[in-house]
């Protein structure tokens, strides 16, 4: 195999067909981020209250603005990114009233969340085309992939998460161009320097997913999956084809590489720039458990040193432990739990009221956590269906074998090991911790949609393929405006709240509501 020898995504799995980028796939492109930005970045800064993490990560945002060292359980990028919106639009008179606490209170009615917003809210919005470009290689359909966008860009779960001054907007965006740099890779590209290009902007992506929220780390698997495509495919090569798929393979391992390490240690090294003023109010007198040896970079001023690197890193890293260890377990025990396990996340269990209020002292609007059921249920049942296709395809013989074997073997197995490892962590987790599998559920879901020619006696045709999905737009954006008063912080009667309540293992409560379900509750 030589190096001018590109193993293609058509090579696996997809025969190639009409050209992909015409007139009509920008026009479509086009009306996914129109969509995308109405429902994630249109009027962000909204309501100009703070809920859930926002109090932790404006709180780290300031010390950034301020040169203040501190020590936090994520990765720094997420965080350096709320700092960058704040920097970048400057809406606040005054950004250093929470730089001797890590758990910011009393914002006041004056202050603005637009800056610290800005960024999750504006790659969340930009995630959307993304995805669709994902689905397009995979589809080969531009209407397809607008559809199938549908069960992104109308989730109200991941729109009021993703518009608040949080770290997973970046993460899903991130998750996204990873993922886009895997598919890519897989194309028939004829110049070794693309490929070459293309191999450091994966290594570059997912650098930026792993300094952004360590979760991310599953996508490594995508790593081993693309070096297997470079394998001979002949039923007898030479040793010389297997020698030069081995150098190949090397040298793309040693790009990605490379374009990991420039990204995830110039973060890292962003982040001990910026902070190294001592506020003695913060833990351990504003040192965080950090060591003697960082103690003394920090107190000579060294930490814009790369030979101090070592020591701040691997200082930074401990404290994650340090940090995780005194987290609390879930405890279903609590009425007031907000976490919830692993195994209901799929069906949308269970919802966080991040905050409530009764303006009018009658009616009360809410800021829930909450799925957009047909997005979710629906994505599930493609896992399922995707794994009963897969297993079926290795145990009997098809009449229509898949099309697409590897890539759903793939994106099935970065999901059932991301599953796999969280159900192995003992702190706490919510529901937004689901975000990076069902981002890949969509993948699968629009794998499996094109897999499937048959239902019965019914032949799935393009154009009977075309209606369903269009049913299921429609589906999906009925579900998105029935649950958009919880998304857009819009008022609700009890009554209202209640018809809402669908499933029980969601937990929607409203104010003076009781709650009446099993998943947490007081133990005798």
């Amino acid at each position: 195999m030589g190096t001018a020898t590109i193993p293609a995504m058509h090579d696996i799995d997809h025969p190639p067909r009409t050209p992909l980028f015409t007139r009509q796939t920008f026009v479509f492109l086009g009306f996914v981020i129109l969509l995308s930005f109405l429902t994630y970045f249109f009027r962000y800064a909204e309501p100009q209250r703070v809920f859930w993490d926002e109090n932790y990560h404006i709180a780290s945002a300031q010390k950034y603005l301020h040169g203040v060292f501190f020590m936090e359980q994520h990765p720094p990028l997420g965080k350096l990114l709320v700092a960058a919106g704040e920097k970048l639009l400057q809406p606040n008179e005054r950004t250093n009233q929470f730089l001797s606490t890590d758990y910011g209170r009393d914002f006041g009615d004056d202050f603005s969340f637009a800056g610290y917003r800005f960024f999750s809210a504006f790659l969340a919005w930009w995630a959307a085309p993304l995805l669709f470009l994902i689905f397009l290689f995979i589809t080969r359909h531009a209407l397809f992939s607008t559809l199938l966008s549908f069960l992104y860009v109308f989730d109200n779960a991941l729109i009021v998460h993703l518009r608040g001054a949080m770290l997973e907007g970046p993460l899903l965006f991130f998750s996204a161009l990873t993922i886009l740099c895997f598919i890519l890779l897989l194309q028939p590209w004829k110049s070794p320097r693309t490929a070459t290009a293309l191999t450091m902007l994966f290594g570059a992506a997912f650098g930026l997913v792993t300094a952004t929220k360590v979760l991310g780390l599953v996508f490594i698997l995508l790593l081993p999956a693309y070096l297997w495509t470079l394998l001979p495919r002949s039923s007898g090569p030479e040793r010389a084809q297997w020698a030069g798929a081995l150098r190949l393979m090397l040298k793309r391992t040693g790009l990605f590489l490379l374009g990991f390490l420039i990204v995830y240690i110039g973060v890292w090294y962003i982040h001990f720039a910026l902070g190294n003023r001592i506020v003695t109010k913060l833990p351990d007198n504003g040192y965080y458990q950090a060591s003697d040896s960082y103690k003394r970079i920090l107190q000579e001023g060294r930490n814009l040193s790369p030979l101090a690197f070592p020591v701040m890193l691997r200082d930074s890293l401990k404290f994650v432990t340090h940090y995780n260890r005194g987290t609390p377990r879930l405890d279903l025990c609590k009425a007031d739990e907000n976490g919830s396990p692993w195994y209901l996340w799929p069906l949308g269990g269970r919802t966080i009221n991040f905050r409530w209020e009764t303006p009018d002292g009658k009616d009360y609007r809410y800021l829930y956590l909450q799925s957009n059921p047909v997005v979710w249920l629906v994505s599930f049942a493609g896992i399922l269906v995707g794994a009963a296709l897969l297993l079926g395809s290795l145990v009997f013989e098809l009449q229509r074998p898949l099309a697409r074997p590897y890539l759903l073997t793939v994106f099935l197995g970065v999901y059932a090991s991301y599953m796999i490892a969280i159900s192995r962590i003992s702190r706490v987790l919510y529901l937004y911790h689901y975000f990076i599998p069902l981002f890949l559920s969509f993948i699968i879901l629009g794998i499996v949609v094109m897999e499937i020619r048959r239902v019965w006696k019914w032949k799935i045709t393009e154009h009977r393929l075309t209606v369903a999905l269009l049913v299921l737009a429609g589906l999906i954006f009925a579900g998105f405006e029935y649950y958009r008063p919880f998304t857009y912080y819009e008022p609700l009667t009890d009554a209202q709240f209640a018809r809402r309540n669908i499933l029980p293992v969601w937990d929607l409560a409203c104010v003076k509501c009781e709650k009446v379900n099993g998943v947490a509750v007081p133990c005798r």
